[in-house]
């Protein structure tokens, strides 16, 4: 994209508009050469400002004040954050899907590995965000009273959210609320876009009040639910038939089909990994008999543990079998999965710095 700005000046008009944003008030030379990561002297800001002004994309209200940024600055603006974050996002999609079917592979095979080490029945839930903050909102025009918000999280997760509006936005209106979100919001988690936060956005926000607080509720379930169910991955099912008091009036039947309807295994899933929030550890849980939180597997005992694989990623995996389980053994097992799992995580960021 032209704008005829090289980067310092780009640069300086971005301090302009987010510190503008934030006090409503006009930002001098002395503010922006507090700004991180710009060495330069002042005389050369004041310099750089005046270019500006005279390329028309800020403008000084009242004599001996600061500048404000102009229709033309927020243009640009606006234009270049969302060509950078259509850019990111492909290559997001792209990244993501290289990196899902890794992890899918990577997930049955650890499935395997417990059910082979253990001779119980093994299963690893797919990970899911703890924690999650959020990216950027890329808010796009569709129609005359229609727009569709962008909103990636900070473990880049993209949700597309459909907005109806009750009255028409223009293209002009679309990228103040864009700036506007994205400085109030962005980086922050649900937990911490406080009421107070919500009320000034809206009041900055004005007749257009209506519209942030769909944008918010498009990113509180963006970045807090997901509409994809947690996959869960099993092996060693066949081993139940190892335990003779497993196999008497069909109970071996019914606890393999709760490994095939999975709704069983996916409340173990939920259960540990809301154990784990809770006390803040990732260690082993042992549930025996009647303390199982399963339908149908009061016979059974169950050990699991939380993995972790970055970025607040967050699974189940475990092992199943009779109460008389050599639990030294599963418990060794499940830690050394967990290890693994853990050794790939690292293994992956160490890879990214040498990239880098």
């Amino acid at each position: 994209m032209e704008t005829g700005l090289d980067e310092r000046k780009y640069k300086i008009l971005e301090i302009i508009i987010k510190n503008y944003l934030e006090t409503g008030e006009p930002v001098g030379s002395r503010t922006i050469s507090k700004a991180e990561g710009l060495n330069v002297s002042p005389a050369t800001i004041r310099n750089e400002m005046s270019d500006l002004e005279e390329m028309g994309f800020i403008i000084q209200p009242h004599t001996s004040s600061g500048r404000i940024p102009s229709d033309k600055g927020y243009r640009v603006y606006v234009d270049m954050m969302l060509e950078d974050r259509s850019k990111e996002i492909e290559e997001l999609k792209e990244t993501l899907v290289k990196k899902s079917d890794r992890l899918d592979e990577m997930l049955k095979e650890a499935a395997k590995n417990l059910a082979s080490t253990t001779d119980y029945a093994a299963m690893v839930s797919s990970p899911r965000k703890v924690g999650d903050k959020l990216k950027f909102i890329q808010l796009s025009r569709i129609d005359r009273t229609h727009i569709l918000a962008v909103i990636v999280s900070g473990s880049n997760v993209i949700k597309h959210s459909m907005l109806e509006t009750e009255e028409e936005l223009t293209n002009d209106t679309v990228l103040k609320l864009n700036i506007l979100l994205n400085t109030y919001l962005s980086g922050l988690t649900t937990d911490e876009i406080s009421l107070t936060m919500i009320q000034n956005l809206k009041k900055s926000a004005g007749i257009h009040s209506k519209v942030v607080e769909s944008v918010i509720d498009a990113v509180a379930g963006a970045v807090v639910k997901t509409d994809e169910e947690l996959k869960i991955y099993t092996s060693g099912t066949k081993n139940i038939f190892k335990y003779p008091e497993l196999t008497v009036d069909g109970k071996a039947g019914e606890i393999i089909g709760k490994f095939e309807d999975q709704d069983e295994l996916t409340q173990i899933a939920e259960d540990s990994l809301k154990e784990a929030l809770e006390t803040g550890e990732t260690g082993i849980q042992v549930y025996i008999g009647s303390e199982t939180p399963a339908m149908g597997m009061e016979d059974c005992s169950v050990i699991t543990a939380t993995y972790d694989i970055g970025d607040g990623m967050k699974g189940t995996l475990g092992v199943i079998g009779p109460r008389r389980m050599d639990y030294r053994k599963a418990i060794g097992a499940v830690k050394t999965m967990m290890s693994q799992l853990q050794n790939l995580r690292e293994n992956s960021i160490e890879q990214k710095t040498e990239e880098s």
